[in-house]
């Protein structure tokens, strides 16, 4: 059951409160800013190296997957903390394994981002 205080009553409040949400990740989480200027970066590149159109559907399916489970992990941690800053087993495993998710998508982004970019870059070398 729905809780009506939190409920939006229309799409202009779901909106603001999205971009709430994105206001405060950014302001209040150093890692997703990393990961923005990460991302800005990489995007700089892209247009540098003129990839192709396939190439920035990779680029970009990995960015978002990156800041998508950076947000998730933000918010798993947040409802930890709140449930208990006492040590307890289960909440260290609920923050672990979010951590590791979004270790796993830097690396899988890392793993996309050599295979797009470094036949520009031989390309350009040779």
């Amino acid at each position: 059951m729905k809780n009506p205080y939190y409920q939006n009553v229309s799409f202009r409040n779901s909106i603001r409160h999205a971009t709430d949400g994105l206001k405060s990740i950014f302001r209040d989480e150093r890692n997703f800013r990393n990961d923005l200027i990460i991302a800005v970066l990489i995007i700089a590149l892209g247009f540098i190296l003129k990839i192709s159109h396939f190439d920035w559907i990779a680029i970009t399916l990995v960015i978002s997957m990156v800041l998508v489970s950076e947000a998730i992990n933000s918010v798993i941690e947040a409802m930890c903390d709140t449930v208990s800053h006492e040590f307890k087993v289960n909440i260290k495993y609920a923050k672990d394994v979010s951590a590791g998710a979004v270790l796993l998508s830097a690396f899988v982004s890392v793993i996309t981002g050599l295979l797009v970019f470094l036949p520009y870059i031989w390309e350009l070398l040779r």
